[in-house]
């Protein structure tokens, strides 16, 4: 494991994530949007010397679509990012803690060789900073392979990322938020990609109904051929519908795919999914899922299960 680059990484990704606050608000504040900023009296700097300044508390949003701040609500049930592809468009809040963790088995058979995976424990680490809008996201997880008769185990590369909360929804206008991130090489050496690999994703939902909600992800990120080595851009695309069958249980379906661009051997797979989430209490999440690929290049079916747990 190379931790000079994971350090490296960290501290590109985090300059980056400046470089886009700062330029957000010189683009922004004359352009009629609301900009929210840090809670000074949480971060301990004065207003002034903020990043991003505002008076009062620290809204759950960069920006506004209408001018009404939207306040973080720990008082009610956790939302996660997980057991579906879509990741959720809010975060966590200032100086909350978050785990999320889960296991998948992945089945695929081309029709000469069946391919057996399980995924474990894929843990998302989500951790609100400096403000209610912003998150730091760190994730890791371990594959078991069966390929025919070859079992492989090992480590993939190390997840780092931020969440931004944009906007709150406004009447049809969505709630926003845009995670930049990437993958760095700390993982197996058949699992690894030997590189850094940076992407963005970005995020938005509507709440139809108390009950009835709908959410989609754009993503771009690099990524490699596993036959070739060479580097290609992905797009991924999902959507999500979500309904709350009681104040405990929820459950969602949703498509997802991805699309390679200028890969030598990978093509768009497409996969349907649907789950079920229990929470207990307002801190903790039970979830179960089930999903099938939708075209011959997908893996032909999987199944899952995790655990959240936020601590405040």
């Amino acid at each position: 494991m190379d931790w000079k680059t994971v350090a490296w990484s960290v501290t590109l990704l985090a300059g980056l994530t400046n470089i886009t606050l700062a330029q957000s608000v010189s683009d922004v504040t004359g352009a009629g949007w609301i900009v929210e900023g840090l809670d000074s009296e949480k971060t301990g700097s004065k207003p002034e010397s903020a990043v991003v300044t505002q008076t009062g508390n620290s809204s759950a949003t960069l920006f506004s679509w209408s001018g009404e701040k939207k306040s973080t609500d720990l008082s009610g049930p956790l939302v996660t990012d997980r057991p579906d592809f879509t990741e959720a468009s809010s975060t966590v809040g200032h100086g909350v803690f978050q785990i999320e963790i889960g296991y998948t088995y992945t089945c695929d058979n081309d029709g000469t060789t069946q391919t057996v995976s399980h995924s474990y424990p894929e843990t998302l680490l989500r951790y609100g900073m400096l403000a209610n809008w912003l998150e730091f996201r760190l994730g890791s997880n371990f594959l078991s392979e069966r390929i025919g008769g070859l079992t492989s185990t090992g480590s993939e590369d190390l997840y780092l990322g931020f969440k931004m909360g944009l906007t709150p929804q406004h009447d049809w206008l969505p709630e926003t938020a845009l995670i930049p991130q990437m993958t760095v090489p700390t993982g197996s050496g058949f699992l690894t990609n030997n590189k850094v690999l940076p992407g963005a994703n970005l995020v938005y939902s509507w709440d139809i109904t108390e009950r009835l909600s709908t959410a989609g992800s754009t993503q771009f990120n690099s990524a490699l051929d596993d036959a070739t080595n060479s580097q290609y851009a992905e797009w991924a695309q999902s959507w999500t519908f979500g309904y709350a069958l009681t104040d405990q249980l929820g459950m969602y379906t949703e498509w997802y795919a991805f699309f390679p661009n200028g890969a030598d051997s990978i093509t768009e797979e497409h996969y349907f999914n649907g789950g079920f989430t229990r929470t207990v209490g307002h801190n903790v999440q039970w979830d179960i899922r089930g999903g099938m690929g939708l075209n011959e290049a997908a893996d032909d079916y999987f199944l899952g299960t995790g655990l959240s747990v936020r601590f405040r």
